[in-house]
């Protein structure tokens, strides 16, 4: 059986409300030759069996992937994959036409912490966050070709940046399963390239798909400012929806080539779109006050809490000049992808934000991120995507 992890005592609640985290300082005693994602039982200070997981150098000790005694083998990958596909079978998104990109597996939310798999067409795209699941790469993308059969054929692995910097590990991206220089996918009927082999996540922002579409409803007739708009995809959902002009700004030339060859990809020769290589702010400042929707998606900006406090003076400061600046009557649709803010700093640094532009504001929606990364309710830190729909008075 695996090696043995003891805990400190009262340190075993969290595990017996299934959270499936364990941080370093819980631990009590734990074999000295252990190797970073190695698999580890974990058992409270009088022995007693509480979890099987990986073990990983840091804050997070281990991760874990069972409640229950068992061996972690083909048939738990295949277990753990076939529960997540049926789940998406369920809720019509691997039956949509019009739609052949989600989220497969979405980490804790699916009980697999460390692993990301994202669809996109016939190619599966995974991301492994631990040396973990980085070490069960091969097992695991040959379990997934077995449980998704008729549905996924190549499977591509895209971790280099997001493995931990400490393994030292050297990773290279590339085919698992397959081969693939089709890089065009569909959501909701629009078209898009997707940038698996050098674009950020893997290659698309799918937790936005909702939230576009809803966007699509509120743009006609309407001058958009997508801002931090990577590969454009809510520019993209903006000229469907009737917008009389979407200007896209990303600090990043590269996303505004992208964002640019899904524009002509989805609407050729269309004159409305403009896209600029710009810093978000100096934009957002030297900016008219002729926009009537605004579109603010930045990155996190904290990744982890000790950067809070400057990340929610981000958010204030983003959120305020976009209030400022938006035409009477405006929406503004405004995110926050930091895991470490949560729902309700999030909102009052936008009520901060209305307070110091001076301007009457509206919540018309509230936003989150869709059924597909599902969040695990022993797990409240999966849940890192807080939207906000605002009108402007």
């Amino acid at each position: 059986m695996y090696p043995t992890i003891q805990l400190r005592r009262g340190k075993a609640e969290s595990l017996k409300r299934f959270h499936p985290w364990i941080f370093s300082g819980a631990i009590q005693k734990m074999p000295e030759n252990l190797t970073e994602g190695q698999l580890v039982r974990v058992v409270d200070h009088e022995g007693t069996f509480l979890a099987i997981g990986h073990y990983q150098i840091g804050s997070i000790a281990i991760r874990v992937l069972s409640f229950v005694e068992r061996n972690i083998n083909k048939e738990f990958w295949k277990e753990r994959l076939s529960e997540a596909f049926k789940m998406r079978c369920s809720i019509g998104l691997l039956e949509r036409e019009n739609n052949n990109t989600l989220r497969l597996i979405h980490g804790e939310g699916d009980q697999l912490p460390g692993l990301i798999i994202d669809l996109y067409g016939k190619t599966a795209v995974m991301q492994a966050h631990s040396v973990g699941m980085h070490l069960y790469r091969k097992e695991i993308a040959a379990a997934l070709i077995e449980v998704c059969k008729e549905t996924i054929e190549n499977v591509y692995y895209k971790s280099e940046t997001t493995l931990p910097f400490k393994a030292d590990l050297h990773e290279k991206d590339g085919f698992l399963i397959g081969d693939n220089e089709d890089n065009i996918a569909v959501e909701y009927g629009l078209k898009f390239h997707i940038d698996w082999l050098r674009g950020q996540k893997t290659g698309f922002f799918i937790d936005q798909r909702e939230n576009r579409k809803l966007l699509e409803q509120y743009s006609m007739g309407k001058n958009v400012l997508n801002m931090f708009c990577y590969t454009g995809g809510f520019s993209v959902y903006a000229l469907r929806g009737g917008a009389t002009r979407v200007t896209s700004v990303d600090s990043s030339a590269k996303a505004i080539d992208l964002t640019r060859a899904n524009a002509e990809l989805n609407f050729p020769g269309d004159s409305r779109h403009d896209a600029f290589a710009e810093d978000a702010f100096k934009f957002l400042e030297k900016a008219g006050n002729d926009y009537e929707l605004i579109v603010l998606d930045p990155p996190a900006f904290a990744k982890h809490k000790d950067a809070l406090r400057n990340a929610l003076k981000g958010y204030t400061r983003l959120n305020t000049i976009a209030i400022s600046k938006i035409r009477k009557g405006g929406i503004i649709f405004t995110f926050s992808c930091s895991q470490a803010v949560n729902k309700d700093q999030f909102r009052l640094a936008v009520f901060t934000a209305a307070a110091q532009a001076g301007r009457h504001v509206r919540i018309l929606h509230q936003l989150h991120q869709p059924a597909d990364h599902p969040i695990n309710i022993y797990h409240p830190e999966g849940e890192y995507l807080k939207g906000l729909v605002l009108e402007v008075e």
